[in-house]
């Protein structure tokens, strides 16, 4: 009975120290990963985001789960390819951005915030030459932008980033902004209510949402 209960002590405190090890790994994850969005946020320069990127792509490669990495990765290379005069070398960033969202697809399909963001690359393929890759790009960007929202209704960035290109779309054929715009207003909705028990999930777009709102005379 004794050697029992000593077995059951033993187990038991094996459990608590690999529980508490597990804690300690996830804090550790977390505070880095915070650190480095907080810097792809507020990043000014293309040097600055590479610096970020780089660290999110090191940690990406050692955590195998999880897709927080790659996505703000991405989201970085994004950045620096709206910063970038060059085409070619905005296409080269955009391709970095696809090679770190594909990662992240891969650990998490679905997730509509990863969708989102695919759409958002296609957006800024569109950007760099609107006549020539507009009808390449706007049908994948407005799938990608639909899809997330279809996938997860509560999402304001999807929401916000179907207002941008439903917008750009009307103003290209000189056609009527209402629906770009009542898009945009419930992204913003969605703003004001959004919530995630994933810490690290984004919270970038409004600032994006709130500019369109002035284009909306609202």
């Amino acid at each position: 009975m004794k050697t029992r209960n000593i077995i059951f002590v033993v187990t038991a405190l094996i459990a608590i120290v690999q529980s508490a090890s597990v804690f300690a790994f996830d804090d550790k994850y977390t505070e880095a990963m915070q650190k480095n969005i907080q810097a792809v946020y507020t990043a000014k320069a293309i040097p600055e985001y590479q610096t970020a990127v780089n660290a999110l792509e090191r940690i990406g490669a050692a955590e195998k789960t999880k897709w927080e990495p790659f996505y703000y990765a991405s989201f970085g290379y994004i950045m620096m390819s709206n910063q970038e005069k060059d085409n070619a070398k905005k296409d080269t960033y955009l391709d970095q951005a696809v090679t770190a969202l594909n990662k992240a697809k891969a650990i998490v399909p679905n997730e509509s915030e990863i969708i989102a963001m695919e759409g958002f690359i296609y957006m800024m393929r569109i950007s760099a030459d609107p006549a020539a890759r507009g009808p390449q790009y706007t049908p994948m960007a407005m799938q990608a932008f639909n899809k997330a929202v279809a996938v997860n209704p509560e999402n304001p960035r999807a929401l916000a980033l179907l207002a941008q290109m439903q917008f750009g779309t009307a103003q290209f054929f000189g056609s009527s902004t209402a629906e770009a715009c009542a898009t945009n207003t419930s992204a913003l909705e969605k703003f004001e209510s959004f919530q995630s028990e994933n810490v690290l999930a984004p919270r970038w777009g409004q600032q994006m949402a709130e500019g369109m709102k002035s284009k909306c005379g609202k």
